[in-house]
């Protein structure tokens, strides 16, 4: 058997294990709850009627923004679009369509920080967790001796 036949070998068993993950993936609890949570959403008629409440005053503010906090109705469009963000965020399907989303989130990212790691310690994970900005985490210029 040749190198190239070796490779082709150990990839397509990678990749054998790979589909099992995902697998296992579709098939967990976070997946579920997540997909449950997001069909709730697209049926859910006072959290449509709040979304196309939100693109209007969205698409208002956006014609404002052109022209920044100089236009007259540059604070006032923003104020609109923030009062329309805050009840569908009172929404509960929203509230608990985020928190799925999140849970999928952080399970996504612990399969692939284990696989990362597995291969080395010093492949950074992508996350969509915001990052700090300063103190000990950011990797500034803090010694990491900090109590």
């Amino acid at each position: 058997m040749s190198m190239i036949e070796d490779n082709a070998l150990d990839m397509s068993a990678i990749l054998m294990q790979a589909y099992d993950v995902g697998d296992m993936i579709k098939g967990s609890a976070e997946l579920a709850d997540y997909l449950y949570w997001k069909q709730a959403v697209s049926n859910d008629p006072e959290v449509q009627e709040l979304t196309k409440l939100f693109a209007k005053k969205k698409e208002m503010f956006e014609e404002c923004e052109r022209f920044g906090h100089f236009h007259p109705s540059y604070h006032d469009a923003l104020e609109q679009v923030q009062k329309v963000q805050e009840l569908l965020d009172q929404q509960e399907v929203i509230r608990r369509y985020k928190e799925g989303e999140e849970r999928l989130d952080d399970l996504l990212y612990s399969v692939s920080e284990l696989i990362a790691q597995s291969v080395s310690n010093s492949i950074k994970v992508p996350s969509n967790k915001t990052q700090p900005v300063s103190g000990c985490a950011s990797g500034g210029a803090c010694s990491g001796k900090c109590s």
